[in-house]
């Protein structure tokens, strides 16, 4: 063999010993990130059936596989971008940052959820379009004491989203998700206020035919 094939022999094992590295992380962090998914999911679920214990415990248990999944990574940071595990993140910020919303409790940070800021705005833009679902529920159930204090967090979390004009390349996609957050939020105001409408025009002719009778 000649000097260049063995340097070429060489090289190339250790190129093969690092992807091979690469993979095997990757291969480790995909059923994690699924779970992540599923739990957060369930998360969500159980918020909008205010089950808020159950959704805690859901999402500290995806707060412990993205820290296995980080764990995974540790040895292949140039990866740790990669679409599925942003994808986790962005809805484990979902979950935690609805229930945050409707709890009451202090919004979490992407430093405190340990997640990509643009997994974390995405995720942010997320749970509030699903504020429209808990609004209207409320809704449904004749409960409208919280309705424009929901559509005014809706309202505060775009008019921050709108701010953050980066490249998608950069933001994950922020712009096209803020751009369906604005429809949601068109859509909810204009609910709210007809519900809002119908309720005062009842008051007003129970008081109409009280005053008759």
């Amino acid at each position: 063999m000649s000097d260049l094939t063995d340097r070429l022999d060489s090289i190339a094992e250790e190129i093969r010993l690092s992807l091979s590295a690469k993979d095997a992380a990757r291969e480790q962090v995909l059923p994690l990130c699924r779970e992540v998914i599923r739990y957060s999911s369930q998360a969500i679920r159980a918020v909008h059936r205010q089950e808020f214990d159950s959704a805690k415990e859901l999402l500290k248990t995806v707060h412990d596989l993205l820290s296995q999944a980080e764990q995974a990574l540790s040895g292949a940071p140039e990866i740790s971008n990669i679409g599925f595990l942003r994808d986790a993140q962005k809805e484990f910020a979902e979950g935690s940052i609805l229930v945050s919303l409707v709890t009451g409790s202090p919004l979490p940070d992407p430093a405190e959820l340990r997640v990509d800021p643009a997994a974390y705005l995405n995720g942010l833009a997320e749970a509030a379009s699903e504020l429209r679902r808990y609004l209207l529920d409320g809704i449904r159930k004749g409960d409208l004491s919280r309705g424009e204090e929901l559509l005014t967090a809706m309202d505060d979390i775009y008019n921050v989203l709108v701010t953050m004009d980066f490249p998608d390349a950069i933001t994950g996609g922020l712009r096209r998700t803020t751009d369906m957050l604005r429809g949601v939020l068109e859509r909810t105001r204009s609910d709210l206020t007809l519900v809002i409408r119908q309720q005062e025009l009842e008051k007003k002719l129970g008081k109409f035919e009280g005053n008759i009778m």
